[in-house]
This record gives structure tokens, sequence and C-alpha cells, in this order.
């Protein structure tokens, strides 16, 4: 049976979506991987060396002075569309795997406060709104706001010092605001702060108010726990848990181990690139006898240097990917095998802001059996790649929730 390897290089886009200045119109512009490649030229005075994506047709869908225009690999390659609103790495993973995020809205806590104040209150809390703030503070320690470090209204926090609430507490009162958020996550924080929290609240972008978490010291005070609670999914229409109900291997690598649901998968947790690609490769050989099985991997720290806004960094770890890719491609060469290298959104570090972009995400398919390039068209959401993989590892695509094969849709390469 053949081996599947999705390697998400995260933030990694190609081009803005149509709909990327809603709320930002100065995200039209945005092109994580054109200005990455632009900005790394000037400065290292080379291109980018990127020969295993250049091999796997990225520049046939993002054409480039720095990337090869032609490839004699059999690859299919295309871009998809997010198919789910604002750019999120939890959205994007999701979605990727065959949830349907379509019930899921972009919203600031501050148009909710009453419906999650009052739940919170039925629950037996104490609820009490921050004075002159669209923030809520629950039992006089935890602060219910918007996440500022993602896209304005795409997750909501509950963050509180530890020296006041156990992370128990914490988790238990993040549930509660769960239960009645239409948001894709909301994230439980517990961490030691240099000083009330009160006193980190500031404005975010699109009328989000919420905690400066970095500011409080919570990231480099040590002790710092988080949980995320993700929106209510059916994880058995997902393609991890699809794989693994058909007796596959499915390994999970990177950020993808902390935020894919799947009880039989072995999880690898890792955010330096080096330790991401070492345990891809080695679950792809230890996996190369008669089972097969699915891979699913996140690059962490590409998305990482998008927030940084630091452009050299990124270009840095696409360099070291592009070194796992191509010894990938050594090892999955047996019929059926694929390898899907793709992203969850954008994360163009010269646009000026640290946030996420909406932008369209590169599909390369390596399948070393196929007689030739095949042009995909647009595809409407991110769930294709994961229908896909399904595909190609015989798997029934119709099992998962949403997600329809790519292959077969577009056209020979001229």
């Amino acid at each position: 049976m053949s081996t599947t390897v999705i390697v998400v290089i995260d933030g990694f886009g190609v081009g803005a979506m149509p709909d990327a200045g809603a709320l930002r119109p100065g995200d039209l512009t945005a092109d994580t991987c054109g200005h990455v490649l632009d900005h790394c030229r000037a400065s290292l005075g080379r291109p980018l060396r990127l020969p295993a994506l250049g091999a796997l047709g990225l520049g046939l869908v993002h054409p480039h002075p720095d990337l090869a225009r032609r490839t004699s690999r059999p690859v299919a390659v295309g871009r998809a569309a997010l198919g789910y609103p604002g750019a999120d790495t939890f959205a994007g993973h999701q979605t990727m795997m065959g949830a349907d995020f379509s019930r899921v809205t972009v919203a600031p806590l501050g148009g909710h406060l009453d419906e999650v104040s009052g739940a919170l209150k039925s629950a037996g809390h104490l609820v009490e709104p921050l004075p002159g703030q669209p923030l809520l503070l629950v039992d006089g320690a935890v602060l219910v706001h918007d996440n500022l470090e993602a896209d304005p209204g795409i997750n909501w926090n509950a963050s509180a010092r530890l020296d006041d609430m156990s992370f128990d507490r914490i988790v238990s009162i993040a549930r509660t605001v769960r239960a009645v958020a239409p948001v894709a996550r909301v994230i439980a924080v517990g961490g030691h702060a240099d000083g009330a929290l009160a006193t980190y609240v500031r404005d975010g972008d699109g009328g989000t108010v919420g905690l400066d978490t970095p500011a409080t010291g919570f990231y480099r005070n040590g002790g710092l726990q988080v949980r995320h609670l993700g929106v209510d999914l059916d994880h058995t229409g997902q393609l991890p848990d699809i794989a693994a109900r058909a007796g596959l291997p499915v390994t999970l690598v990177g950020k993808a181990a902390d935020i894919l649901a799947c009880e039989a998968a072995v999880r690898r947790p890792a955010v330096a690139t080096a330790e991401v690609l070492e345990h891809t490769l080695a679950a792809v050989r230890g996996g190369r006898g008669e089972r097969g099985g699915l891979v699913v991997a996140n690059v962490q720290e590409s998305d990482l240097a998008g927030h940084q806004q630091d452009t050299g960094r990124y270009g840095s770890v696409l360099e070291q990917v592009d070194v796992g890719l191509m010894e990938l491609m050594g090892l999955l060469t047996a019929p059926g095998d694929r390898l899907v290298v793709t992203a969850d959104h954008g994360n163009d570090p010269t646009i000026g802001h640290a946030y996420h972009t909406r932008e369209y995400v590169p599909v390369l398919i390596h399948r070393p059996e196929a007689a030739g390039i095949e042009l995909l068209p647009d595809a409407a959401t991110l769930a294709d790649v994961g229908a896909t993989a399904a595909a190609a590892l015989g798997l029934d695509v119709a099992a998962l929730t949403t997600g329809a094969t790519l292959l077969g849709r577009g056209r020979g390469a001229p």
C-alpha cells in the first residue's frame, strides 16, 4: 500500500485572494512567496536555493524569475483557496483534513458579551465587565478577550495568572466560553505575568480589544500553559481518523501533532524545522513496508518568521525545507506514493503588520508513477487537498465531511 506525506509550510501563500482586503485593504498586495524571493535575492545577492520546490512545480503555480519555469517530474500542480473565513492555522489544518468550517465566523468578542456573560453566570461564575472595555473579568482573575496575535475576530482567549488561579480552572472557564463561541478557537492561557493583566489590555485591529500577551511576560517568565479548544468538529469525518480506521499508520508531526485529532496517531510535536523534517523522514522510512501510511507534517518556523516580519529568516527556513523535500522525493518512489506540499494561509513578512494574510496556497503533488504534468484548476477549499490524499491512499473520499479529489480535474502542461 502507498505512503502519502502532506507537508504544510505554515504561512506560505502564493498571492492574495480576492477578498484579502476586506479587513486591511493593503493585504490585496500580499504575496508571501514572491516577496520573500525578491527580498532574499536583494539581501543575499543570489536567488534562494529551492531546487525541490522548483522540481515540484512551484514556478508553474507562481511564475517568478528565481523559480524554475519547467520541471521534468510528473507532478500535479495548482493552488487552493482557503475554504474557511479569515486566515488561521487551526482552521486551515482542520479544513484541509476534511472539516466543514462554514459555520465558523470571524467575530470580535464585543458583539457577543451578553451571550458569553450569560453562559458564565449560568455556570456559577462571577462575571464583571472591565470598565470601558468590551471584555470580561471572570471570578476576579480570568480575562476573556479577543486574541490579538491572530487575525482579528478569529480566536478568543481566556487568560489568567497562575498565581491567581489554577490552569484547570482557567480551562474550565474557557470550555464554558467555547460552548457559545462562534469563532474557530477559544484558547486557555495561564502564565506568570509582570503585573496585573488589566494593565496590558490594548486595542487591536478590526474593533478587537484584548491582552497584549507578549507584553505580560507570559512567554519569558516560564511556566506557560496553553490549551486550544477548537470548534466542535466530527473528527471521524477527517482524513487522519479515516486512515487510522482503515488500518493505516498515521503520524502527525510538528504543530499538526498539537492541533489535529486522531487517537491512534503517533505524535511527534516539534517547532524546529530540522526536527520536523527528521521526524517526517523517519516516519516515511519506518513505513516503507507493505502497509504504507499517512504522514502530516507542519513546518511552523516559516509562520513564526512571518509574524516576526523577518524575511531573511523566512527565506532560510524555505531553503532548509527544500533540502528535506528533495530527500522525501527520493524516498517516495513507489507507484501510488504521494508527496503533497501546501500551506494553511499566507503570512507575508513584508506587508507591514504581524498578522496572517489571506492568500491562495500552493498545491504541489509528487506522483512518481504518472506519465506527465497535470495543471490543476484552483481548488475552492483546502478540503480538496485532504480528499486528494485520501484517494491516493485508497480510502473512501465520501467518508470525509467535505472535499473532492483534485487529480483528474486538470489539463496537461503545454
